[in-house]
């Protein structure tokens, strides 16, 4: 995806301390707005525990990291994409060539290192005209990835407090 094709894609960036950000993804993820979401986190032990902490809160969620076995992979993507799964909670590794039409929103729980990362997984939402949702998580631990992504994107990222109610 090139910085161009970001215009069909909503960013936002949510200011949230490190210790909130586990109840903010699980309050955004029960609304019922958020149909097929992909939420990725930096490290393979990150993504497990976010797995985990969504399916206690009955959120239907599955996990893509590079130490799930390729056939589990193939068959976790295509219960994705028939609706079956609403949440695919994966590494950048993972998340790196998947096709899937209509993910609505795309979560980055933590920001990448590498910002054309962060091209990369906004880039799994917007697709082919439709217009998708990006939200960055940005705490104490992401700030300094922010103004990398910032020149790279060639723009200013809108940053804001959750909406009322989220933490």
């Amino acid at each position: 995806m090139t910085v161009e094709n970001q215009a069909d894609i909503d960013q936002r960036v949510y200011m949230v301390s490190d210790d909130d950000k586990q109840r903010l993804l699980v309050n955004l993820l029960q609304q019922e707005s958020f149909e097929r979401v992909m939420v990725f986190g930096n490290r393979r032990d990150l993504v497990r525990k976010l797995d985990d902490l969504l399916k206690k809160a009955g959120v239907s969620a599955a996990m893509l990291s590079g130490d799930v076995p390729q056939n589990q992979r193939i068959k976790t993507l295509e219960s994705f994409r028939e609706g079956e799964i609403q949440v695919l909670v994966a590494t950048d590794v993972a998340g790196r060539g998947i096709h899937i039409e209509d993910v609505s929103h795309v979560i980055n729980y933590t920001l990448p290192e590498d910002p054309e990362d962060y091209v990369h997984r906004i880039g799994r939402t917007g697709r082919a005209g439709a217009k998708g949702v990006s939200i960055s998580f940005v705490g104490e631990e992401d700030a300094f990835s922010l103004p990398e992504i910032e020149r790279y994107i060639n723009d200013k990222l809108p940053c804001v407090h959750p909406p009322e109610g989220m933490l």
